[in-house]
This record gives C-alpha cells, structure tokens and sequence, in this order.
C-alpha cells in the first residue's frame, strides 16, 4: 500500500514539471532581424580619359642675376623687394666719385694727347718746305712725321681710355635687363659690392615654365611626338597639360609642351621635360611645387564603379552586385586603370547594375539587403576644359 502511494506522488510530481516545459513550447518565435541597409550605386558605362601626372617644379621663363659690372659702396636700392619691374628700369647705384674722377683725369690725358699731336702736325708742316731749301734735315722732318704718328696713336689709346672711364661711371647705376619680378635682394645700402656680387634676381614669369622628369619608357612613348612638336610647332592634337597646385586646386589655365633636355639622367632614368603655362596675373612663382596632368589616352565605353565599392583580398578583387531581387552576389572582376576615385571593371560587370558603396561589412554572398541610393558616390567628370594659355 506504501509502494503505491509512493508511486503515485512520484507521478505527480513529475507531471507539475511538464507542465512548464509544454507551455514554453507553445510560445512564439522571436522576429527575425530586418535586412541590414546598405548604400549602392549603378554601374555606369561611358569614355574615360586617362591621365598621366609627373612632379614638376615652376621656373621663371628667363631669370637674370643683377651683377654689378664695377666695385664700390651700394648708395641707393631704387626698388622694392618683390616688386614687377620694367627693363631698364634704374635698380640700384653705386657710389660713382671714384669714377666721375676717372673721367676727369682720362679727359685731361686726352686733351694733352691732343695738344702733342697737334704740336709734331705743325713740326711736320713747318719742315716740309724747309728740306728744300736745305734749311732743315731730312731726319728732322723724318723725325716730326714719326712724333706725329705716335701722337696719334696715345690720342686714339687717350680716347679709348676715356670712353673705358665713362663706361665705369655708368655702370655705377645698375638697371633690369627684362620685365619681371624682382627678388629680395641680399645685400643693403652701404655694403661692398664686386663684380662678383649678386644685387637681385629678376625674373620673367610670364609664361612660366614647368619642369619634370619623365621615364625613359614614357620618353620613347612620345619619342615621335616629342621630335614632331620641335621641328614643326605643337600640333593640332597635342593634348593640353594642367597643373595640380601644392593646395589640390587645378590651375585654371592649361599649358602645353615645349622641350626636352638633351641627355637621360643616368642616376635616375629620367629625361627632363618643360611645358610652359601662361601665368598673367602673376600666381605661379619659381619653385613652386605642382604636378602635371595630361590625358594620354581614353578608354572606350569603359564600366565604372567608386572605387570604394572593390574589395581586394590578396590580388583577388571583388564587388558585392544587388540584384533586383535585393539579394547580393559576391561577384570576382577584373580591375583596369583607377581614375579620380573610380575603378575601371575590365570584366564582370555590365551597365545598369547595382554595387554596394556602403555597408560592406554587413553584406554576405546571397543576404538580402535594403539598398538605398548612395548620393556621395562619385561621378567621373569629362576630361577637364580650363581657358587656354
């Protein structure tokens, strides 16, 4: 009778904890979580210009070291530092009394080179007659005629001399050689200046030229164009070179090519270039930093994608394609140039597709996605039209 009773509570007890376990069952699912959002862009077919950029420095077009031509204490600097100046326009002076002197003595020398030459002319014309007469010796009129040709001689070398004095005395001033802008000048009034002396710098700088080095690879490229542009002028289909500024802005005026160094740097593998750009408002400087841009070729109906939408995983490059379905495919292409935070798809891709920009991280091969329409994505601009130089 205890056995049964025991066996009847163990029952009892066992059904009270089903009872739970049963209700729990009967509870509903947790929702499952919405697709994550991601943003995409189409995949857009269109010509793409190429463009090849090189490191270049700007160098005034002619830029002329102001040399003193004599010595002497720097009186007047009739310039501002910095200023545009006129060719011919008066630069700097030199104290000239040491050369005014000069002139005065050469003068002097000059006028009594004279007076002797005058003195053996008349020596000359008095004995003439007188030899005839017997009166005077031939070796004296010989004499007189040789005096005579020696004076003439000092009074040329008299005149030189002075001519020499007054070329002195006008180099004390010293005047631009070209219109240009002028350097800070590294010395002041009241110092020691020589022949060998550096006043200022001028230079032209407009145009201005640009110079960078090429590879010899790129250098054969354009070997026949670059032997074309010297023997006939630009051509008509030579493309226009912009130029990237240090700050990233675009000069706003293209320029062109105009020379080729004569030699390859055996160090380096480069040949130096120069394009010229017009610089009317005077912006560029020499030494100033800037890469130049040219287009070198276009890609025909090239595909093209923001180049945020590639992932690379160890050489191998992948896209995440929505379809219209919102299911995403990992989708392997081939990668051409990248250009202007684009990448060209050299296969994989059509036009019209949907790539994912954003989100990346959250998307899988076959998840379904809410795509949404990047806006940031960018736009392949057309190659670029600046004024002409």
């Amino acid at each position: 009778m205890l056995r049964r009773r025991s066996v009847a509570a163990l029952a009892a007890t066992l059904a009270m904890l089903l009872i739970p376990v049963g209700t729990a069952c009967k509870r509903a699912e947790p929702p499952a979580p919405p697709p994550p959002e991601v943003l995409v862009t189409d995949v857009v077919q269109k010509d793409v210009p190429i463009y090849a950029e090189w490191v270049g420095t700007a160098v005034g077009f002619v830029n002329a070291q102001v040399m003193p031509r004599v010595q002497g204490y720097l009186l007047k600097q009739n310039h501002q530092d910095g200023a545009y100046v006129k060719a011919g326009q008066p630069l700097f002076e030199i104290d000239d009394r040491p050369y005014k002197a000069a002139v005065d003595q050469a003068l002097g020398d000059l006028a009594q080179q004279r007076a002797n030459l005058r003195k053996n002319q008349l020596d000359v014309a008095k004995y003439t007659p007188l030899v005839g007469q017997g009166a005077v010796s031939k070796q004296q009129l010989d004499d007189a005629v040789q005096s005579t040709h020696a004076s003439e001689a000092q009074v040329q070398a008299s005149e030189a001399a002075l001519e020499n004095a007054r070329l002195n005395l006008g180099w004390t001033k010293i005047y631009s050689p070209i219109d240009g802008i002028a350097g800070i000048a590294p010395v002041q009034v009241g110092d020691l200046v020589t022949p060998s002396t550096v006043l200022t710098t001028v230079s032209q700088v407009d145009p201005m030229k640009v110079t960078f080095p090429i590879s010899e690879r790129e250098y054969l490229r354009y070997a026949d164009k670059i032997k074309e542009h010297q023997e006939k002028g630009r051509a008509s289909d030579e493309p226009d070179l912009h130029l990237i500024l240090a700050n990233g802005s675009t000069y706003p005026l293209t320029g062109h090519f105009y020379v080729t160094n004569r030699q390859v740097d055996q160090q380096t593998g480069t040949i130096l270039v120069q394009a010229l750009f017009p610089n009317p408002d005077g912006i560029l400087r020499p030494g100033l930093y800037a890469k130049v841009r040219a287009p070198t070729e276009t890609v025909k109906g090239a595909f093209v994608v923001p180049a945020r939408a590639v992932q690379e995983t160890q050489g191998v490059y992948q896209v995440a394609v929505v379809g219209s379905d919102d299911k995403v495919e990992l989708r392997t292409v081939k990668t051409g140039e990248q250009v202007d935070g684009l990448w060209i798809i050299a296969d994989g891709l059509k036009a019209g597709e949907r790539v994912v920009t954003q989100g990346l991280q959250k998307v899988k091969d076959g998840i379904v996605v809410r795509p949404q329409p990047d806006t940031s994505a960018p736009v392949l601009p057309a190659a670029p039209v600046p004024a002409r130089g």
